[in-house]
């Protein structure tokens, strides 16, 4: 059913806690499911330096956060935002179709912490989506 990286990210989750002093943080939630994360980012010059998640949620939540956090460390905040839920899918080895809506919250954690550190460092945030969680809206509708 799970790949053995999911099962490895979830057995052995990288980067779990939060990071004092966080540059960015965000938390999403998906409410038909109960999975709830929480992304911190640190960044300096415009690179993540370091990423950490708290996740309340299934194996397939802890594992989405975990290799999230990965795929986005010494990247740029633009080179972050181009991490989408199927390049986490990827990144995993598959998840089962009732799971990939858990990589679609790590994706919009991401975007969440990102949006809050640009809003704390007085970016210009009016093209930022703040998704409340997965609806699925954002596959039926175009995008504002």
């Amino acid at each position: 059913m799970y790949s053995e990286k999911v099962m490895d990210h979830f057995m052995n989750p990288r980067n779990v806690g939060e990071i004092e002093n966080a540059d960015g943080v965000g938390q999403v939630g998906n409410a038909k499911c109960g999975d709830i994360m929480k992304m911190y980012l640190k960044i300096e010059n415009d690179v993540i330096v370091d990423a950490k998640f708290k996740t309340f949620g299934c194996g397939a939540a802890v594992a989405t956060s975990s290799i999230a956090t990965e795929l986005i460390k010494g990247k740029t905040v633009e080179e972050a935002l181009k991490v989408t839920n199927k390049a986490v899918v990827e990144a995993l080895d598959g998840l089962p179709p009732a799971k990939l809506h858990c990589s679609v919250l790590a994706e919009e954690a991401v975007a969440a912490a990102i949006a809050d550190y640009r809003r704390r460092h007085g970016y210009d945030n009016e093209n930022d989506h703040q998704c409340p969680g997965c609806c699925r809206r954002c596959e039926t509708e175009p995008a504002e």
